[in-house]
């Protein structure tokens, strides 16, 4: 983020990513009798955290990873979940929340006992959006080689 200057107005945008401009961030720095009287940071979000940028965030942790493997296998209790994980029944129900917010769980409670399930559909988006990612550079990469084979028989003809 920028630095404040007093008396001055800051626009930073973030670096564009595929074409799309990640973040705007406008720094307003008030003045009163010469003395910084406060700082207001108004953050825009162009694009607001879709569902596939909330579940790519809840997997980067190891523990929701390995929660998310653990599902896999078929739906289990959140004591279930809790039992190989060193940490505490209440850590464990933050990363789920964390998780079902992602839309990769969704929990039941049924009684006193609260049952995960993985929600596949919501694993699909993400293999979806990576096969995009994969097929885009495999284009890119065979058009490389295919240069580099041109360039190739080009040296070869002028030896």
């Amino acid at each position: 983020m920028p630095g404040f200057i007093a008396g001055r107005t800051l626009l930073s945008n973030a670096p564009a990513v595929d074409g799309f401009l990640a973040e705007e961030t406008l720094a307003i720095s008030k003045v009163s009798s010469g003395q910084e009287a406060g700082n207001t940071i108004l953050k825009l979000m162009l694009h607001q955290p879709d569902q596939l940028d909330l579940m790519f965030q809840a997997l980067a942790d190891p523990n929701r990873r390995h929660m998310v493997q653990r599902l896999c296998e078929g739906p289990a209790s959140v004591s279930e979940l809790a039992a190989p994980l060193a940490m505490t029944l209440s850590a464990v129900v933050q990363h789920l929340a964390v998780l079902e917010g992602s839309g990769l769980v969704r929990t039941q409670k049924i009684g006193r006992v609260r049952t995960c399930q993985l929600d596949t559909q919501a694993l699909r988006a993400a293999e979806r959006w990576i096969s995009e990612r994969r097929a885009l550079w495999e284009r890119r990469f065979d058009r490389l080689g295919a240069f580099l084979a041109e360039q190739d028989l080009k040296e070869g003809d002028g030896a």
